[in-house]
């Protein structure tokens, strides 16, 4: 079974506003509602792709009760716990010339909650995958990705890890099967900056020889870099598209890398699939479906010349 943890849900409200207006009522055009954060975007990508996967952390209040029916009716297992105080937030995307975010705070989530996820956890058996993939609110430790860690590693749990800066760095030494900074963030934690995939291969090697099996490095309209545990490096351009929403296209790589793993065992075509699958969703208003990867990937290989 696959695993999604997400900390800190969302509703995430997107509107879109022709001439955006500070300090006038302004009027949207078009409106989207989703639900929102990392871990639940790998499971509602890996659902669309015929994943079936459960979605843990913790919601509150009306907003929480439906993030749980948006995701039951895409087909993810949604085993959330329910905190009493607060509710779950929403973030507010606003697109106009410039895009704007307004996120919210989230709900206060209490130390019995943080124990009802580790009686959750347990449930993990040898061979499961658990996508550990955000922020961490400030109502909870900062070590809780590493804690987690801590916690399974006398299990044969592949834990893959999306997050940034202190978060990625604490688990390296649990050597994590996969982790997945883009190329801004992978530049931030070493000091440097990352423009092209040659430039992003020794650092990602970097951070392999700190404990990672696998890095996966995301860059936008650049492509990805993978360095795989078995000694390759595989680098391509991502396929041609326009580009409606980067929202989620990160998220989506790791669901596409995760089930092309599942399918091939290779990891060259759990790139080909993660890239196939984060563009996939960049191209459309919402994230990808199988269709959509289907139809990105007829012709598309990968370019490591490049």
């Amino acid at each position: 079974m696959i695993y999604t943890v997400t900390f800190n849900p969302s509703i995430d409200y997107i509107v879109t506003v022709k001439d955006f207006k500070l300090g006038l009522v302004n009027r949207t055009c078009e409106e989207l509602m989703f639900p929102g954060g990392k871990g639940i975007n790998v499971s509602m990508v890996l659902s669309n792709l015929g994943f079936e996967n459960t979605a843990l952390g913790f919601l509150a209040g009306f907003t929480g009760e439906n993030v749980q029916k948006m995701l039951e009716s895409n087909g993810v297992n949604a085993d959330f716990i329910q905190v009493k105080e607060g509710t779950t937030r929403i973030n507010v995307k606003i697109r106009a010339r410039e895009e704007s975010e307004i996120n919210g705070m989230g709900p206060a989530i209490q130390k019995e909650n943080i124990d009802e996820l580790y009686a959750k956890l347990d449930k993990l058996q040898d061979g499961d995958i658990l996508v550990l993939a955000g922020s961490i609110p400030s109502v909870m430790p900062e070590t809780m990705y590493s804690d987690i860690m801590e916690y399974l590693k006398k299990k044969d749990i592949k834990i893959v890890v999306d997050a940034t800066k202190d978060l990625l760095l604490n688990v390296l030494k649990y050597r994590p099967f996969f982790v997945k900074p883009n190329n801004h963030e992978l530049g931030e934690i070493y000091g440097v900056e990352l423009k092209t995939r040659e430039e992003v291969v020794p650092y990602a090697k970097k951070m392999q020889q700190q404990g990672a099996r696998n890095v996966l490095v995301s860059m936008a309209g650049e492509g990805a870099v993978l360095v795989a545990e078995d000694g390759q490096v595989y680098k391509s351009p991502s396929p041609k598209g326009k580009v409606k929403n980067s929202v989620g296209a990160g998220d989506s790589m790791v669901a596409g890398f995760i089930a092309g793993y599942l399918e091939n065992g290779t990891y060259k075509e759990a790139f080909r699939k993660g890239l196939l699958t984060g563009s996939a969703s960049a191209f459309s208003d919402n994230l990808a479906t199988r269709e959509e990867v289907e139809t990105l990937g007829k012709g598309f290989q990968l370019d490591e010349s490049r």
